[in-house]
């Protein structure tokens, strides 16, 4: 069984009368993004500086590789503490310096690299995060979503192995926040750190968290994978699901799993007189768009994929919700295999001509030279009461094939 990079067992932390941690066990795995969800004011924050060393349990142990924190030298100790990099809540740049002093700021106080090895260090990274024109500005002249970009450029101009993230996505509009959750999902991809968040935005965040803590009560209420949250639940999670306002997807506009999953269950239920139903799974290469146009166009394309499938499908009793980041599952409770197709033929044909053509003349400016195809698949099947959700889903995806496709031409690529 593999081992955890950090490990929680039985900790607790109390303040005075008050039990913020109440012996709680977590795993966090290497190479993965892991997020802490749960309650203003639950402890979340406290549990972050648990893992960077602000703060000391009370009782209880902490274990990074199998190894339990309090038992390291003072030297393990700061290797570990070194492998850690924070990125702040309010992005917490410094508005005297500009773009390449902030960046390079960790490396001048931590180590005893030469001025050279650390100009290098950080126009590698400042490169890597597509702010070289910006090196010389000072934050007040840079966008929100570029003030992000820098601050993750500085968290991860040490090399870090796990980055914390604090609340990264706080007072930001739906398209912004999901633009720095791609983010960072693409940089965890591209430089091969573990990732802790703390985030409120749900269901956003969990598209692209491998795993998922629920911490409620002082106790981890749940740690695992959105599917299996959404498949196994139980009191604490449905009393966590209750407690979240207007839950829903606020990108797309879509249902929930949860909502969907409801919904489905509701639609076969005993006693039903529908049998069987029609199932869509609809996808684009979200991660290859990415690459291609950068995440704000990506999510404009996810965005406007789901407005018209859900305007298209509603009329007729359909129902939809984004199953993974690229992928958008739609059930049609009153229609047969037949009907179905005729309806996805339909489909296919209004998205060409209304929707990819729009795509193609607002995703310009974000290509730069060259260009690039966005293909839009699909994949129908039939699903009845007795079938598992996932089977019928792996049936879809297996009969996917290309419904629309728009070649897009490079412009004048927007910052």
């Amino acid at each position: 069984m593999e081992t955890p990079l950090i490990e929680f067992r039985n900790v607790t932390k109390r303040f005075n009368d008050l039990t913020v941690l109440d012996g709680i066990d977590l795993t966090i795995y290497e190479n993965q993004i892991s997020t802490v969800t749960g309650k203003s004011g639950g402890g979340k924050s406290v549990l972050l500086k648990h893992i960077i060393g602000l703060i000391k349990p009370d009782s209880g142990d902490i274990l990074f590789q199998g190894k339990p924190v309090r038992d390291m030298k003072r030297k393990e100790w700061e290797d570990y503490r070194s492998t850690i990099g924070y990125m702040f809540q309010g992005n917490a740049l410094f508005d005297s310096m500009n773009v390449f002093d902030n960046v390079a700021l960790p490396l001048v106080q931590t180590t005893n690299l030469s001025k050279k090895e650390i100009d290098r260090k950080v126009m590698t990274r400042i490169e890597e995060m597509e702010l070289a024109e910006a090196r010389n500005k000072y934050p007040s002249e840079l966008s929100g979503g570029m003030q992000k970009r820098v601050a993750l450029a500085r968290t991860l101009v040490t090399d870090p192995k796990i980055v914390l993230f604090d609340e990264p996505t706080t007072g930001q509009d739906p398209v912004r926040k999901n633009v720095i959750l791609s983010m960072i999902a693409h940089a965890r991809k591209r430089f091969g750190f573990t990732a802790i968040l703390i985030s409120h935005e749900v269901p956003d965040v969990y598209f692209i968290s491998d795993r998922i803590l629920i911490l409620w009560e002082g106790k981890i209420a749940f740690q695992g994978t959105y599917e299996e949250m959404t498949r196994l639940r139980g009191p604490v999670v449905d009393e966590f699901i209750r407690s979240l306002e207007g839950f829903q997807d606020e990108l797309t506009g879509l249902m929930s799993k949860e909502m969907f999953r409801s919904r489905y269950s509701a639609e076969l239920g005993v006693g039903k007189e529908i049998p069987r139903v029609c199932a869509i799974l609809f996808s684009i290469e979200f991660d290859l768009l990415q690459e291609s146009i950068g995440h704000e166009a990506s999510l404009y394309t996810l965005k406007a994929l789901a407005d018209y499938t859900n305007r298209h499908f509603s009329p007729m009793g359909g129902f939809s919700a984004r199953h993974s980041r690229g992928e958008i599952l739609t059930i049609l409770p009153h229609s047969g295999p037949e009907e179905a197709q005729q309806l996805l033929k339909g489909y296919g044909k209004g998205l060409q001509e209304n929707v990819l053509e729009k795509i193609r003349d607002v995703t310009r400016q974000y290509i730069g030279i060259g260009c690039f195809v966005i293909s839009v698949n699909a994949g129908l099947t039939a699903a009845g009461s007795t079938d598992e959700f996932d089977e019928m889903i792996d049936k879809a995806r297996k009969q996917q094939r290309t419904i629309a496709t728009v070649l897009c031409e490079g412009g004048d690529r927007r910052e």
